[in-house]
């Protein structure tokens, strides 16, 4: 939920979290949003991850995707952030795919 209130911080737009924990055994949640360019895409990205190392949390496992700003993927383990810019959210359509799963209210559990 912090890395949601990270992004949109950030200028995330239409940041969602999915619970995607009962039909995937890698992680429990996506983090979705997108910025409008590359540089809010970094700005974004850059957000979460000082965010989230500011409140003690891990660094990444991996990122995937800093250096074209497209689609900027941030492993965690237990959640996966996903930063996108507009054209590749709107062409991989994630919370579409991800349709049946949850949806969860991170601004209630983020206090927002």
């Amino acid at each position: 939920m912090a890395a949601a209130a990270a992004a949109d911080e950030r200028k995330g737009v239409d940041t969602v979290v999915i619970d995607v924990g009962d039909v995937l055994v890698v992680t429990d949640l996506f983090v979705i949003t997108h910025g409008n360019n590359a540089r809010q895409v970094r700005a974004i990205t850059e957000g979460v991850e000082e965010s989230l190392k500011a409140a003690g949390g891990p660094p990444p496992l991996r990122i995937e995707g800093a250096d074209d700003r497209q689609w900027v993927l941030l492993d965690y383990g237990p959640f996966v952030v996903h930063v996108f810019d507009a054209e590749r959210r709107d062409l991989y359509q994630l919370e579409r795919l991800w349709g049946d799963c949850p949806l969860l209210d991170w601004r209630a559990a983020a206090g927002v």
